[in-house]
């Protein structure tokens, strides 16, 4: 079994070694456009959560996220310029073997994992996240078990059989489960954003409905209703409303808004919007109002719906508070009567 263990951790850093030294520009290149791009993503959530804190509550704790993005502003330059030193190695074996392979690079996964990319951040950034994260699936693996066998079986030589045969097993277990969770964690992240969008299409489709019935353009309301919040799906208005302008035509920019978007209410108004673009305002402001008003009786049935469930939940706890307090009742009057 040692001979064993050993063999299957050699085995697993030789190839993570071997396929880091194939790394190329290439890789190197599309890692570092990845580490920009995430910090972007990072400068946004801060400006965000600084914006949505009321003045007192920054004063209070003084919460100014200006030294952080500068930081990070700082980093991309140097990436930007070429210089790679922040850049980890960890990642770069998953590169090389989605370059290697196309059934790795181009299979059934990277198709799923595109499909949500493309929800999250869109078609110009959807590849490069989907690479990135399939680089770390492939890549971690053969580090991480790599080094939870070779340690088991360090453990092992000194004597202790058990305790190096539980650390094999439980650290290429918790490597395991740790990388699902990267992949999984994404279609969290899908979840809780279209439960926003959901949650959001009522009100956008009301003033989208009101602005077309008072004669505005189809193009002009949208704009002027994809600028009047900064949330989930005004952000995606927003987008379309930048391919409107730069010339994108508006059955593409409206396709791709439903992709991004992929739920039934916005894929429903998209298709409603294209279906019409060419009747004028008198029949798409009825089919406005209607998917509106749709979208409020939908709105209160799921709160209906999420409160019927909140009292199933609220069941269980009710019922062991109601048998604590029978017990601490019933307790003493127990106690009298087996004194007696």
């Amino acid at each position: 079994m040692l001979v064993i263990i050993l063999t299957l951790g050699t085995l697993c850093s030789a190839a993570w070694f071997w396929l880091l030294g194939m790394t190329n520009t290439e890789d190197w290149k599309t890692c570092a456009y990845n580490r920009v791009l995430d910090n972007l993503i990072k400068m946004d959530k801060l400006r965000a959560k600084y914006a949505e804190k009321s003045r007192p509550r920054q004063q209070m704790f003084s919460f100014n996220p200006e030294k952080k993005i500068a930081g990070l502003e700082a980093r991309n330059r140097e990436l930007q310029k070429g210089n790679l030193k922040s850049l980890g190695i960890f990642d770069m074996p998953g590169y090389v073997l989605m370059r290697k392979f196309e059934i790795v690079g181009k299979g059934n996964l990277h198709k799923m994992i595109f499909a949500k990319n493309f929800e999250l951040y869109g078609k110009k950034h959807a590849e490069n996240k989907t690479a990135q994260l399939l680089a770390r699936i492939f890549s971690y693996p053969l580090i991480g078990i790599s080094l939870a066998l070779i340690i088991g079986v360090s453990v092992m030589g000194f004597g202790k059989t058990e305790a190096g045969m539980g650390i094999a097993f439980a650290g290429t277990a918790l490597v395991l489960v740790s990388v699902y969770a990267m992949y999984d964690e994404l279609g969290d992240r899908i979840k809780k954003r279209r439960e926003a969008i959901i949650s959001q299409f009522p009100n956008m489709a009301s003033k989208l409905a009101l602005l077309v019935t008072s004669g505005m353009v189809m193009e002009k309301a949208w704009k002027e209703t994809a600028y009047s919040q900064k949330l989930e799906l005004y952000k995606e208005m927003q987008k379309t409303s930048e391919e409107l302008d730069n010339l994108v035509g508006p059955e593409e920019a409206w396709g791709e808004f439903i992709r991004r978007c992929s739920t039934k209410e916005t894929s429903k108004l998209a298709s409603a919007i294209i279906q019409n673009l060419s009747k004028g305002n008198a029949e798409i402001s009825h089919l406005l109002k209607a998917i509106a008003k749709e979208a409020w009786l939908e709105r209160k049935h799921n709160a209906k719906r999420e409160a019927d469930k909140a009292g199933s939940r609220l069941m269980i706890p009710t019922i062991l508070l109601f048998l604590a307090i029978l017990l601490m009742i019933m307790a003493p009057v127990l106690m009298n009567l087996t004194v007696l």
